[in-house]
C-alpha cells in the first residue's frame, strides 16, 4: 500500500520557505524526519549586569504619526447573510468565496513586516517555554514535585510539553529562514514548585493570548494555519498547568485575543541576553504595572492576598513559600477548599469578584528591559485614569482612583458577563492603565495601545 508523505523544507539560506514535493513510499519504506532546531538545555539563568550595545526596538526609517480611526470598510455589510448563494459555484460543493482557495500553491513564508515581527515573537515565546518546563525539571527534585502532589507521570507530562515547544521552534524558524531568533539566556523568579507551576500557568496564557491577537491579522494566511496548529497545543499546556495548581480548568467561554505589545512586555523582563546579532523586535514596551492584592490561589481564601507576589514584570507570579498552616489550601481535604493537583476544583472562597478593590502601582517609562536590557519602557499615553479589563470577547473600563499618586492607586472589579450565565471576568485575564476609555473589540484592540500608561498585568480573577 503507498502512502504520500508531506514535509516543509527546512530553508535557512534565505530563499523563502515553501512546500517539498510529495515523497511517495511504500509502507515498509524508512521515512526522510525532518531535523529540529538545536536547543541547549544547560543555558546559565542569570540577570544580563553588562552594558547593552543596541538600545530601543527595531524600527524604519520612517515612522507615522499614529493608524486613524476609520469606520466599517466599504462593502463589509453588503453581503445578505440569507443562506442563499449568491455567486457562481468554482467547483461542485464549493460555495464562491475565501482566501487561498482558487488552486494557487501555499507557500509558507512572512508576506509582511507585520508577519515577520509577529512571528518572531511568537519564535521568542516557543524559546522560553522550552526552556522554561526543562529548568523547572532540573531545578526540584523529585522529592520537591512529590511535596507538590506531583507525580513521576506529572513530570513525565512537563518534559513532553518541552518537547512540543521543540516542534514549535522549528515550524516558525522553517518559516522565518536564517534570520530567525535563537535560543537566550533566561532569568526566573520562582523559588518552589508551585511558583514554577505559576509561572508556567502565566507565561502559556500571554503566549496563548499573544498570537490570538495578531492571527486573524496575518498577510500569510498560509503560516496562520500552521500557527493555529501550534498554538491550539499551547492552550491545552495552559489548561494542564492550571489543573497542576488546583485551579477550574477552563472557567471561560472564550479565550482572550491580546496585542503583540502586550505579550513582548509581559515576556521581555525575563530575557537576560540573547545570541550576538540576534533579530530584534519591533513591538512597544510598555511600564509595568503590579497587583498588590493579586489573588492566590493557594490560599483558602486567595482574595485575601496582599504583597504576595514576586519580583519581575507584570506576569506578578504568586509568592507561595509564606503561605502556611490553616492558611493554604494545599493540604486541605474539604470539597471547595482543596487545590491540590486535580482534574478539577470548585471553590467555596472565589479568588475574585465583582465589587473586589484592587490595588495597583506602576513603573515609571524608561526602564532598560528584555535581552541585554536593550528595550526601553515607553508610554505615548497621558494623565492615568481608567484600568481597561480584557476577558474573553469583552475588554471594559474601571475608574481608576490615583489620589494624586502618579504611580499607584485603586480601582473596583467590575461586573459583567459576555452572555447570561458567563461571567467575563474569569481565568487568567489581563488589565492595563490606561488615559481614556476608548471603544475597541477583539479585532481591533491593538487600537489602544496608545492609550496604555502601564501594564498590561495578569490578574488571577479565577
Amino acid at each position: 500500500m503507498n502512502w504520500r508523505h508531506f514535509l516543509l523544507i527546512n530553508v535557512l539560506g534565505g530563499l523563502p520557505p515553501t512546500l517539498a514535493v510529495p515523497n511517495v513510499r511504500r509502507a515498509d519504506a524508512p521515512t526522510s524526519v525532518p531535523p529540529t532546531v538545536s536547543h541547549p538545555t544547560s543555558l546559565p539563568h542569570s540577570s544580563f549586569t553588562a552594558t547593552p550595545t543596541t538600545s530601543g526596538a527595531e524600527s524604519a526609517s520612517s515612522v507615522g504619526s499614529g493608524i486613524p480611526t476609520l469606520g466599517p470598510a466599504p462593502g463589509a455589510t453588503s453581503y445578505p447573510s440569507d443562506g442563499k448563494l449568491h455567486e457562481p459555484q468554482p467547483a461542485p460543493y464549493v460555495p464562491a468565496g475565501g482566501v487561498g482557495t482558487n488552486g494557487t500553491t501555499p507557500i509558507y513564508n512572512a508576506k509582511s513586516d507585520f508577519d515577520y515581527e509577529s512571528l518572531a515573537l511568537a519564535l521568542y515565546q516557543e524559546y522560553i517555554e522550552l526552556d522554561l518546563f526543562h529548568d523547572g525539571l532540573a531545578r526540584f527534585s523529585v522529592a520537591d514535585f512529590t511535596a507538590a502532589g506531583l507525580t513521576a507521570e506529572d513530570r513525565f507530562l512537563i518534559e513532553f510539553m518541552a518537547d512540543q515547544e521543540v516542534g514549535h521552534a522549528t515550524m516558525l524558524t522553517n518559516i522565518l529562514g536564517a534570520q530567525a531568533p535563537r535560543q537566550c539566556v533566561y532569568n526566573y523568579p520562582y523559588a518552589t514548585v508551585h511558583e514554577f507551576i505559576d509561572f508556567c500557568q502565566k507565561l502559556t496564557r500571554f503566549g496563548e493570548a499573544g498570537v490570538y491577537g495578531f492571527l486573524p491579522h496575518l498577510d500569510s494566511r498560509e503560516a496562520a494555519g500552521l500557527l493555529t496548529q501550534s498554538i491550539t497545543t499551547e492552550a491545552r499546556q495552559q489548561l494542564i498547568f492550571r489543573q497542576f495548581e488546583g485551579l477550574f480548568p477552563m472557567p471561560e467561554w472564550f479565550e482572550v485575543g491580546v496585542p503583540q505589545s502586550w505579550a513582548w512586555t509581559l515576556l521581555a523582563p525575563y530575557i537576560s541576553s540573547c545570541p550576538a546579532n540576534q533579530t530584534r523586535l519591533a513591538w512597544q514596551n510598555f511600564p509595568a504595572l503590579y497587583i498588590e492584592n493579586q489573588p492566590n490561589p493557594y490560599r483558602v481564601n486567595g482574595s485575601s492576598a496582599v504583597n504576595e507576589t514576586l519580583p519581575g514584570g507584570g506576569m506578578n507570579v504568586l509568592a507561595s513559600r509564606n503561605v502556611t498552616g490553616p492558611e493554604s489550601c494545599l493540604n486541605k481535604t474539604t470539597v471547595g477548599e482543596s487545590c491540590s493537583p486535580a482534574i478539577t476544583h470548585n471553590r467555596t472562597s472565589p479568588l475574585s469578584f465583582p465589587g473586589r478593590t484592587v490595588t495597583l502601582s506602576w513603573d515609571a517609562p524608561g526602564k532598560g528591559v528584555g535581552p541585554n536590557n536593550s528595550y526601553i519602557t515607553n508610554t505615548t499615553a497621558g494623565a492615568p485614569k481608567y484600568v481597561l479589563w480584557a476577558s474573553q470577547l469583552n475588554v471594559t473600563y474601571s475608574t481608576l482612583s490615583t489620589s494624586g499618586n502618579a504611580s499607584s492607586g485603586t480601582t473596583v472589579q467590575p461586573d459583567l458577563s459576555t452572555y447570561a450565565g458567563d461571567p467575563a471576568i474569569n481565568g487568567t485575564i489581563f488589565i492595563a492603565i490606561t488615559d481614556t476609555d476608548l471603544f475597541v473589540t477583539p479585532f481591533n484592540i491593538s487600537s489602544v495601545n496608545s492609550h496604555i500608561v502601564a501594564g498590561p498585568a495578569l490578574y488571577q480573577a479565577g
